[in-house]
């Protein structure tokens, strides 16, 4: 772990009391006062309201989808070993080419419905697999170089076969994907609006009545009011007892409060109204000098598993006649020189040292540091380190030059300027933002930084595609496999080089580099390799091209730390699974 760096203390405990009361008037927690002394419930702040109700179109993290609904099977975080969920037990068969699942029996959904093998054979065959349908989901599921599905189909009352035409070696973890309601849903499959649209896609929206989603999760929804909070209760047909038979989860109630910013989660926190917050590094320091006069402990899961990132807009297509992006910016972008050289201007370590206070780590791949899949680099992973004279160098060998005022300029003398955005809400992302603006301007590069709302930007990476960079990120787990749609050409999550989604116009003359099919070919390739070392020498390709190429220039990875109250009990975190990936086990005094 790196050292941690000083920060002005004085000024922050200055603000203190007028944060304080702003805080405490900004709660809006009195309501419940009198029913939670009754009922045990548990609070945490999230940035943005949701987006959909409906898993399969949702793009979203968090999302309300971990309390709300579960898979056939799960992974456990701690170990990363798969587990039984709705499935009690399973077989995959010698050539590795079918899985058969049995379900517990007695499941129910949360309106007290059957749970069967009818509802998973229509998740998947209806909805996951049904290509009208523009759902992430399906990306995962593709098999081999031809992008087939697998089949599915019931067995009997208990028991469902999955079967997929050649061996998949993520197959197992693939059918981990949420089972949802036949019963409930299969109607706004079947329909279709005016356009011949299945009735679906505009389904189980954020304006639903919650007690008409119907789950069958630990938690169903209760109560949504927007921009202010999400209210879940305890599913009283949740299949999980504990040993001695009681029923869970234990917690009876979950409070989702909507909050402006992380500065104001901290506030609540502080302040008694939140039971766990994540702790952004340049929180830490105040935090951890307060935990035994708060009542909390500060838990850290080491390095974050996913990414965060820039990337240039790539698509050298147009739609209606109007390119997505300007030509001579495409054609920077389209450099990988350009790239390159931004990734040697991006000092990374002041970027650890300032904004995370030292609490993180440099990431050079797609691939989280905590999977066993990842590759270092002291294995060959190529890193860039900070060097401008290498990033200026670079530049004028692949044809830019400069002014007498030292701006960049291209071959035919246009100052090279693009607009970076980034989600408003998340003040890290700014803080990383404002830095890169910095160090690109001292190799002649002026960024116009554009802080946006979080929604606003996904329409622009998913549907307008009217962007030229953008600072996000991406979550991660131990099965690379699971990336999958952001290195498929076809991916949903391809959004370097987006393709058109499921009704949207058309886009003529987006090419794909040989570098980017060769990276979608190896993400075949290694899921179709059973041999463990095999596919781990697979991935290390992978890496090492899109390190070359840099897709997505990937900057730094936080430490995960999570602030949690002492009156939370069973709580065993992780950096994949967090605070409350056991929920059904926790209790709160």
């Amino acid at each position: 772990m790196k050292k941690f760096f000083p920060w002005n203390y004085l000024g922050a405990f200055c603000l203190l009391p007028l944060l304080y009361a702003i805080a405490l008037s900004a709660c809006s927690l009195s309501q419940f006062e009198t029913e939670a002394a009754q009922i045990p419930e548990l609070v945490r702040g999230i940035l943005s309201d949701p987006k959909t109700f409906n898993y399969a179109l949702s793009q979203q993290s968090p999302n309300i989808f971990v309390l709300t609904y579960e898979g056939l099977i799960t992974e456990n975080p701690l170990t990363g070993k798969t587990e039984p969920a709705l499935a009690q037990s399973w077989t995959v068969s010698q050539d590795k080419l079918k899985i058969e699942f049995t379900l517990r029996e007695g499941l129910k959904w949360s309106d007290g419905e059957p749970l069967t093998v009818d509802d998973v054979v229509f998740t998947y065959n209806d909805i996951y697999l049904n290509e009208a349908i523009p759902t992430d989901a399906r990306d995962v599921l593709r098999v081999g170089q031809s992008r087939q599905l697998p089949t599915v189909r019931k067995l009997d009352q208990q028991r469902v076969e999955f079967t997929v035409p050649e061996p998949f070696a993520p197959f197992l973890g693939s059918t981990g994907l949420p089972i949802l309601p036949a019963h409930a849903l299969r109607q706004y499959v079947e329909d279709q609006d005016a356009d011949g649209n299945p009735l679906f896609l505009s389904t189980w929206g954020v304006d639903t009545p919650p007690e008409e989603i119907i789950v069958n999760g630990p938690y169903q929804l209760e109560d949504y009011l927007t921009n202010q909070r999400i209210i879940f209760r305890r599913n009283p047909y949740y299949w999980s007892k504990d040993k001695q038979g009681n029923q869970q989860p234990y917690i009876e109630r979950i409070i989702w409060q909507i909050v402006e910013s992380k500065d104001t989660s901290l506030l609540q926190f502080r302040s008694g109204g939140l039971d766990y917050i994540s702790v952004s590094p340049e929180y830490f320091s105040l935090l951890k000098r307060q935990e035994g006069q708060g009542h909390f402990t500060i838990d850290n899961g080491g390095p974050a598993y996913g990414t965060t990132f820039i990337s240039f807009n790539l698509n050298q297509g147009s739609r209606n006649g109007k390119p997505l992006v300007d030509p001579i910016k495409s054609r920077w972008f389209n450099t990988v020189e350009f790239r390159q050289a931004v990734a040697y201007a991006i000092d990374r370590q002041t970027m650890i040292n300032n904004t995370f206070r030292g609490l993180g780590e440099r990431q050079n791949s797609p691939i989280s540091i905590q999977s066993p899949y990842y590759l270092a680099p002291e294995q060959g992973l190529p890193v860039y380190e900070y060097n401008p004279d290498q990033a200026r160098e670079l530049l004028t060998s692949a044809g830019f030059q400069y002014n007498s005022q030292q701006q960049l300029l291209d071959a035919e003398g246009n100052q090279v300027r693009f607009v970076l955005i980034t989600n408003a809400e998340n003040n890290t992302r700014q803080a990383m933002a404002a830095q890169i603006k910095q160090d690109l301007s001292q190799i002649g590069i002026q960024v116009d930084f554009n802080p946006i709302a979080f929604g606003t930007l996904v329409d622009k990476l998913s549907n307008t595609l009217d962007w030229e960079c953008y600072l996000l990120g991406f979550t991660g787990g131990n099965e690379p496999n699971s990336g999958s749609n952001i290195w498929s050409v076809e991916g949903g999550l391809h959004s370097f080089n987006q393709k058109p989604q499921s009704g949207q116009p058309e886009i003529q003359g987006r090419k794909v580099a040989a570098w980017e099919q060769k990276i979608s070919d190896l993400y075949i390739a290694a899921a179709q390799e059973l041999d463990q070392q095999q596919r781990k020498e697979l991935y290390a390709e992978i890496q090492r091209l899109t390190q070359e190429y840099l897709p997505m220039i990937y900057l730094v990875n936080p430490l995960s730390l999570a602030a949690v109250r002492d009156r939370v009990q069973g709580v065993e975190y992780s950096a994949l699974g967090g605070v409350t990936w056991n929920i059904q086990e926790l209790t709160v005094e």
